[in-house]
């Protein structure tokens, strides 16, 4: 069963180990990253100063949680080529990796054959799933973060990103098509 109103950041403080981020979607239309995107796509400039008001909240969770002994990862699985959207995500991503994130990216066609959740989601330690739910023109839906934490089904989703991740190209390595 669903707890209501989780908070993304009291659940990273609370991680001990790790905190893993699964991205499905090709586009993301979230309020806090629409000014930013609005000037790549005018400018082709993505803000990468881990210091700006943009990035510095999300580097200091980042490196806290680090500096804990969390690891935390992300993979993206993307459809190709990729969208405007997706490129925009790869060109800051240099601050995620800089942060103290591990992030890989797995084009869709070569996650055949795995099982996938249909929603998005965070596990935390293994044992908490926040899953976040988006509408179809990727915005946050209503509610747009579940928190889960029976174990069969962190457990299942879990080991869905596990085999994503095994498989997903580190950010060095991938190459935007």
């Amino acid at each position: 069963m669903p707890q209501s109103e989780p908070r993304f950041d009291e659940l990273l403080a609370g991680a001990r180990r790790s905190a893993v981020h699964l991205e499905l979607r090709d586009v993301y239309a979230v309020p806090d990253e629409a000014d930013d995107y609005r000037r790549w796509r005018e400018t082709g400039e993505r803000d990468v100063d881990p210091a700006s008001a943009y990035w510095a909240p999300w580097v200091e969770m980042v490196r806290s949680a680090s500096a804990r002994g969390v690891r935390m990862r992300r993979v993206r699985i993307v459809s190709e080529p990729v969208s405007d959207y997706i490129r925009y995500e790869h060109a800051g991503t240099v601050v995620n990796v800089a942060a103290g994130e591990e992030v890989r990216w797995l084009p869709r066609h070569q996650a055949l054959g795995l099982l996938l959740p249909v929603v998005d989601g965070w596990v935390f330690d293994g044992e908490q799933l926040l899953a976040n739910h988006f509408t179809g023109s990727g915005q946050w839906a209503t509610p747009p973060l579940e928190l889960h934490t029976g174990p069969d089904l962190v457990k299942a989703y879990a080991d869905a990103v596990e085999a994503v991740w095994e498989r997903a190209v580190p950010h060095d390595q991938y190459t935007i098509r």
